[in-house]
């Protein structure tokens, strides 16, 4: 019972802590802390009997074993957003995107800039960067409350786009180390998903938004607007948007590439003859940088300070997931998570249910997609597939399933996109967040189950 509480408790203690601005490199280790002391775990290595975990050990094992596994991916994205961003593509993709849709569908042309900046491999912290200077102007002229930048920032980057086969997020390539796979698992189910998650999360989004207008509610502008819309060396002019599409492409041919080097025809001779796997990616955001740093040789200049950028954002954006993960890695020691755990693995009927429920649950308990998937893939993935799950079918329910609960309050992407992206509050912008990138995902995920059960 004490664990329990303590789980909870450290839980929303944690929730609490990143609400309120703590950071959670000191938020992560201080909850785990609680959650150690409440099951009965030593705090250090000399105070353990024998051969008994410990906090300081297991939080840096579940830190430092997440870092290694993943941060020349994240290094590699956040470098190539960088050099998207500088480059002035990226803007070049989104304004001829938001041009195109035009100013009567503003939220869809926010939405959908995001989504095809994500899916083309982008960071999901680039993208809103890059994407929140149009949508305030956007917004405005449409005369929309700007609460809601967040919420159309969030769903066209970590809903359908984040988690849908053949995006190299890394959301959806975590599972392939554990379960076999490849990035495209599942596709079938995965397209009708995310068709339904777009659609429904597009509608839902645009009531909400109408329904503050008819509310009364207007855009309210600030005096950071012009410096947002127009910032120091951005007024220039960009690139053609359709040679800016190329790098994008580029990352998802090379992934392609190296996901199916059989099926390259003459490519395959000079192709690894296995599946890269997760270093596909390493290849793909490698040849995309290349061909972004092409297009911004005119701003070659700036290139070495956004590779400056790009590291320190990665480590800032790994080691924040690195946080969470510790926190997890130590959450999963407590007797109460391993009696919760041992219950959804005793849960009757289909496997896809029950590690759907877990990674749900693990997700929402780190605030990470992938800190979630990290933690409950090696002790789910054996089990499950013993069972006789299927190992493509398990990947794209594990994909979807971990974009759902991980978006509570204490996600460090809603944070950043919330407070330091938009500068709004989590009173004023959180409730549409939560209804697109948790409800939405979480109905997905239902039908995804449905589907697979069906076919």
């Amino acid at each position: 019972m004490i664990a329990a509480i303590g789980l909870i408790g450290a839980l929303a203690l944690l929730i609490y802590m990143t609400v309120r601005g703590v950071n959670i490199l000191i938020a992560g280790p201080l909850a785990a802390a609680i959650v150690a002391a409440t099951s009965g775990i030593a705090w250090l290595p000399p105070l353990a009997a024998g051969e008994a975990p410990d906090f300081a050990s297991s939080y840096m094992a579940g830190f430092t074993g997440f870092f290694a596994d993943w941060f020349f991916m994240f290094l590699l994205g956040a470098i190539f957003g960088e050099v998207m961003r500088v480059s002035g593509a990226a803007a070049s993709v989104a304004r001829w995107i938001v041009a195109k849709i035009g100013i009567r569908h503003a939220v869809l042309a926010v939405v959908g800039a995001s989504a095809v900046l994500t899916y083309g491999g982008v960071s999901v912290f680039i993208v809103a960067f890059s994407v929140y200077p149009l949508a305030v102007p956007l917004f405005r002229e449409a005369d929309l409350p700007r609460r809601f930048i967040p919420a159309a920032l969030c769903f066209g980057s970590v809903t359908f786009t984040m988690t849908s086969a053949g995006s190299p997020e890394i959301q959806n390539l975590i599972p392939m180390q554990y379960l076999g796979t490849d990035a495209y698992a599942g596709w079938q189910v995965s397209l009708v998903v995310a068709i339904l998650m777009a659609g429904l999360g597009y509608v839902w989004l645009q009531r909400m938004v109408a329904r503050a207008v008819a509310k009364g509610e207007r855009f309210e502008s600030r005096a950071s607007d012009e410096e947002v819309e127009h910032p120091e060396g951005e007024d220039r002019p960009l690139p053609h948007p359709i040679l800016c599409l190329l790098p994008l492409v580029a990352v998802l041919g090379v992934f392609m590439m190296f996901q199916y080097p059989q099926d390259m025809g003459p490519l395959s001779a000079i192709l690894p003859a296995q599946s890269l796997d997760k270093w596909a990616l390493i290849a793909a955001l490698g040849a995309g940088t290349v061909i972004a740093l092409l297009l911004g040789l005119n701003e070659r200049a700036r290139m070495p300070g956004a590779f400056s950028t790009g590291a320190t954002g990665a480590v800032v954006a790994i080691t924040n997931t690195c946080a969470v993960v510790g926190f997890g890695a130590v959450a999963t020691l407590s007797p109460a998570f391993q009696a919760a755990l041992g219950a959804v693995q005793s849960l009757p009927g289909d496997p896809l249910v029950g590690a759907a429920i877990a990674v749900t649950v693990i997700a929402g308990l780190t605030g990470s997609a992938s800190g979630g998937q990290s933690i409950a893939l090696p002790l789910i993935a054996p089990h499950y597939v013993g069972m006789g799950a299927d190992p493509a079918e398990l990947h794209r329910t594990v994909a979807i399933a971990s974009g759902a609960l991980d978006s509570l309050p204490h996600n460090g992407y809603v944070v950043t996109t919330i407070r330091a992206v938009c500068g709004e509050t989590h009173k004023d912008a959180y409730g549409a967040v939560a209804r697109l990138t948790v409800v939405v995902p979480m109905i997905g995920l239902i039908v995804a189950i449905a589907l697979f059960a069906i076919f």
